[in-house]
């Protein structure tokens, strides 16, 4: 497919204007997204093989093992992925030779206005947009596979237009955006599995039963063959190396470096999922080298360089992770549980979070941990929660909590307390804060 080139624009206006199309930033429904499909002539029909992956948890960090897996075994792999944390570009990413590369601002805007001049000034939203220009990209370079994430649910998000993936993958599902999903586990269940196709391979992470019970209803109704976590296959830690086992035989590796105890869990999943579709090879070096090599930002990472680094108590570490949720705040905290057997440190968390999320079901997971939470605000982001709404949750949680006007501000509270060792400070609550994080810290994604 070929587009016109692109007119001299900064790429956030293009985003901004994009954006005004819609009244909403989301509305689900796959209407819009058939009609703009069709006048683009089907990008989606062209592309590579697609692997698409639902879930509420884990689907970036299992995208992530998937990609440096692939392309560990010499093959070219695009990947859509959102949200992104500082730059439009890290949605986009296109496989090459010897790994791929983020699209770059002029590949972008000239997709995204090729999808806006055809679109006409008809109601889409932005996230639709996006993804039919991701299709164009992905289908103007040649490329072995495109792994391929959902934005929000599964049902009526605007990936689901895949007819014919070569394989499903439900990472786990848990409690969030009920106000689009549905109140209930198992109907928020039942809107991932919807992207489930007839007869492709469904790969599928370990879930609370009332959330597998739906998605193996789904895999049977479309007699799709599963892979269940705990079922067809298994992942475990034995002494700090991933071990991994199904019907084909054990693979013993080495550990990931994305840290965290659900880190092996993702990268289970990953395994599975290569290995459930025939048409790839992967050898043992290959799974080996990408377990080692993945990396996702803003999950559970160490900021050990950067401006706000040298803004903290002298010594102290500082982690950065997006999670935004109830389950997200738990992995978190066993990945902190695990740290603090390692070497023991005070911890303290400073916390930015949406206004549409739940601080309380979050926050109580960090309560054996820390009585110290620094309440913040997200900046740029209107529907951000109040810090002092934030702050009452967490005193509801009988935690001790001081208010801080930035990221900025709280490091440099913590830097004139006296402590006798260093404390441990995770910087969480939102995809959006940590992005801000990276931004300002000087460590943008690549």
């Amino acid at each position: 497919m070929n587009l016109p080139a692109a007119r001299s624009q900064p790429l956030g206006e293009l985003i901004a204007r994009l954006a005004a199309l819609h009244p909403k930033r989301i509305d689900l429904s796959l209407d819009r997204m058939h009609r703009l499909l069709e006048r683009l002539d089907h990008p989606e029909r062209t592309l590579p093989p697609v692997i698409h992956v639902a879930g509420t948890n884990g689907k970036g960090s299992t995208i992530a093992y998937l990609r440096a897996i692939l392309e560990a075994a010499g093959l070219r792999v695009h990947v859509y992925t959102s949200p992104y944390l500082v730059r439009i570009n890290e949605c986009f990413r296109i496989g090459e030779e010897g790994g791929g590369k983020l699209a770059d601002d002029a590949e972008l805007r000239r997709v995204l206005e090729h999808c806006e001049q055809v679109n006409a000034g008809e109601p889409i939203t932005i996230f639709e947009m996006e993804t039919a220009a991701a299709f164009c990209l992905f289908a103007e370079h040649e490329a072995d596979v495109v792994l391929l994430e959902t934005g929000l649910g599964g049902r009526l998000d605007a990936t689901n237009v895949i007819d014919r993936p070569i394989a499903t993958v439900i990472a786990p599902v848990s409690m969030d955006h009920m106000e689009f999903l549905g109140s209930t586990l198992t109907a928020i269940a039942g809107e991932k599995a919807a992207i489930i196709k007839r007869g492709t391979p469904v790969i599928c992470a370990e879930q609370a039963p009332e959330a597998m019970s739906v998605i193996e209803a789904q895999a049977t109704r479309m007699r799709a063959p599963m892979h269940a976590a705990g079922q067809q296959w298994h992942v475990g830690v034995e002494r700090g190396r991933l071990v991994y086992q199904d019907e084909r035989g054990l693979m013993d590796l080495a550990a990931p470096r994305l840290f965290g105890r659900h880190q092996f869990d993702n990268a289970g999943l990953a395994i599975a999922t290569l290995r459930a579709i025939e048409a790839f090879k992967i050898g043992m070096r290959a799974f080996e080298a990408g377990i080692v090599g993945a990396e996702w930002p803003a999950r559970m990472q160490r900021l050990v360089a950067g401006a706000l680094v040298d803004q903290g108590p002298k010594g102290c570490e500082i982690w950065l992770d997006g999670g935004h949720n109830a389950e997200g705040g738990r992995v978190a905290a066993a990945a902190l549980g695990d740290l603090e057997e390692r070497v023991s440190r005070p911890l303290v968390v400073i916390a930015g979070m949406m206004a549409n999320k739940d601080a309380g079901a979050f926050l109580a997971n960090f309560a054996g941990l820390t009585r110290h939470i620094m309440a913040i605000p997200i900046p740029g982001r209107d529907n951000a929660m109040p810090p002092d709404r934030l702050a009452d949750a967490a005193r509801a949680l009988g935690m001790r909590v001081e208010n801080a006007g930035s990221v900025d501000a709280a490091l440099h509270a913590l830097s004139r307390l006296a402590y006798e060792v260093p404390p441990r400070i995770l910087i969480t609550g939102s995809l959006y804060l940590a992005g801000h994080v990276l931004d300002i810290n000087g460590t943008p994604p690549g």
